[in-house]
């Protein structure tokens, strides 16, 4: 099992939620096993069944248990019901649960009870180069993304035929089955169309006509899809929140190999100088500073810059007391001052501000106020908080 970077609690109630195959099972049985005096995994359809008809089945199993037991409940989305007993017993009788996820969605939908502060809220994501340490292979990661399952196989064809697998099962578990759409083929067709325009900037009413639908369909589905943990949006930066609101956002999938699968190109290598390895490098960098921004928490904001005269800052990193970190994106061997020339007119002159321009070049350089770093430099020193 890899370390994982979350920060799970052993004396405090939580729900763990992450998008399907990025451990969470995994890291529950690692922490909770021994400990735990009850263990109920709603992806058994037998427990799903007795658990919907009758939660209290619940109160009775752990009617002898002292107080401080630990109790798991592995998909608590497939019986939302359970919530309320949850809620009773971690009152009356001081009990703990551990309740992992792969959608809050069904619950806020449902109305269920999310416990109201009696429990935490973590994440869980498709594992960080760090997490992977010798594992990691940047050409690997790129193409065939970081779920764990990934790394328990050594042949490419079952990579891709995993990914795949991966694709169909999140449509029918966590789409058809959950009925969160009624047009599903309709939604098959954007999730296509919404990897290929992964990391650029939204047209709802352009993908609408795509597909044939109106484009508040369009919001819902990638609402889904943030909802469902598979990707996040990156909202257009400007000093005004209602400025922000009225810029369309991009959208990342969590995960390379993710967006590979849906958009059907697992069997398109990615080639050095190419658009396509320039767009996935910027992809893997981009979730990389998602998930230690999400683990951290500590109400980090991540935004995307686009001027009126098309000249973009990739990624802007809003930390609540400390300077705000504006970082440009390139794929290349070697920076030089062309590749600079924008990040230092955008950023010339803001105060509380870093500029860094993140590549594959290896050496570390400064061009006037731009401070040029390998991106595992630059990953390394973000998640020891030393920018």
């Amino acid at each position: 099992m890899f370390p994982r970077a979350t920060s799970i609690q052993n004396n405090y109630s939580f729900f763990l939620f992450g998008p399907r195959g990025s451990g969470k099972s995994t890291l529950l049985k690692a922490s909770f096993q021994e400990k735990a005096m009850l263990w109920i995994d709603l992806l058994d359809p037998e427990e799903e069944a007795l658990f919907q008809i009758n939660p209290n089945e619940l109160t009775h199993r752990c009617a002898d248990f002292p107080p401080g037991s630990w109790i798991v409940i592995d998909e608590v989305q497939k019986a939302p019901k359970l919530l309320d007993l949850v809620h009773k017993l971690i009152e009356e009788k001081k009990f703990y649960f551990a309740l992992s996820g792969s959608s809050a969605r069904k619950l806020k939908r449902g109305g269920a009870n999310l416990l109201a502060g009696r429990a935490f809220v973590h994440y869980l994501y498709p594992l960080t180069s760090s997490e992977l340490g010798d594992y990691f292979q940047l050409q690997q990661v790129m193409e065939y993304g970081t779920l764990p399952k990934i790394f328990e196989l050594s042949d490419e064809e079952m990579k891709k035929k995993f990914l795949q697998a991966y694709a169909n099962t999140y449509l029918k578990e966590e789409i058809q089955a959950e009925q969160i759409v009624r047009n599903l083929p309709s939604f098959r067709r954007f999730l296509e169309i919404a990897a290929q325009m992964n990391g650029q900037p939204l047209n709802y009413s352009k993908i609408a006509r795509d597909i044939h639908t109106d484009h508040s369909v369009i919001r819902n589905y990638y609402e889904i899809l943030e909802d469902t943990l598979i990707g996040f949006h990156l909202p257009a930066y400007d000093v005004s929140v209602r400025k922000q609101q009225r810029k369309a956002p991009k959208f990342y999938f969590i995960d390379c190999g993710m967006k590979r699968a849906l958009e059907k190109n697992l069997d398109l290598p990615l080639k050095e100088g190419t658009y396509e390895y320039g767009r996935a490098f910027e992809h893997f960098l981009m979730t990389e500073c998602f998930k230690l921004c999400q683990y951290r928490e500590k109400d980090e904001s991540l935004f995307y810059l686009l001027t009126k005269d098309d000249v973009e800052v990739d990624l802007i990193i809003k930390r609540p007391g400390k300077t705000q970190l504006f970082i440009e994106i390139k794929s290349t061997l070697q920076i030089t001052e062309i590749d600079c020339k924008s990040l230092q007119e955008m950023t010339l002159g803001l105060t509380n501000t870093k500029a860094f321009l993140i590549s594959r070049d290896p050496h570390e350089k400064r061009m006037e106020h731009v401070h040029a770093l390998h991106w595992a430099e630059f990953l390394k020193l973000f998640q020891d908080e030393k920018l």
